[in-house]
């Protein structure tokens, strides 16, 4: 990985954008920069004076690959520069497609609806209707399983977002 400076890094970052503005990625990282030059040792001193810079890197995946140092009295400055480059970069992206956003809330609420609704059975066990009445008694039993996988998919869903 190439370190070179902020002017540098913010042009360098422009071209980057241009070449990938038809297909392709570019990841852009940022991190609080707490190398000393020296193997990690746990201090005991106040170090709340200190001033740690601002690394950013930027890839694209292949070839480019080249990052900065920030410094806290630059960084104002920088991300003004930067945050004009993204906010101009961001017209290549593709806007999101509501409509269908939409037709897939209304399906899954239909869905839900459906699911409440419970399954009505009547008709004659034997006789004339008797099909029908099966269809209907085979739809409480699908509609009854569904509504278990649900409840089993929520209690997952409560499992992973609140561990115990």
């Amino acid at each position: 990985m190439q370190l070179v400076d902020n002017n540098t890094f913010i042009r360098r970052l422009e071209k980057l954008f241009e070449a990938t503005k038809d297909k392709g990625t570019v990841w852009l990282t940022h991190k609080r920069l707490t190398y000393d030059g020296e193997d990690a040792v746990m201090h005991n001193e106040d170090e709340s004076n200190k001033e740690y810079l601002c690394l950013v890197r930027v890839t694209d995946g292949k070839k480019a690959q080249f990052s900065t140092h920030v410094k806290s009295a630059d960084l104002m400055k920088f991300h003004a520069a930067y945050g004009s480059l993204l906010k101009a970069s961001f017209t290549t992206l593709r806007k999101r497609d509501k409509k269908r956003e939409k037709q897939r809330a209304e399906q899954a609420a239909r869905r839900k609806q459906r699911m409440a609704e419970p399954v009505v059975i009547n008709g004659p066990k034997r006789g004339n209707g008797r099909k029908k009445r099966q269809r209907q008694v085979k739809a409480a039993l699908k509609l009854e399983a569904a509504k278990e996988r649900a409840a089993k998919r929520e209690e997952m869903k409560t499992k992973v977002q609140y561990p115990a």
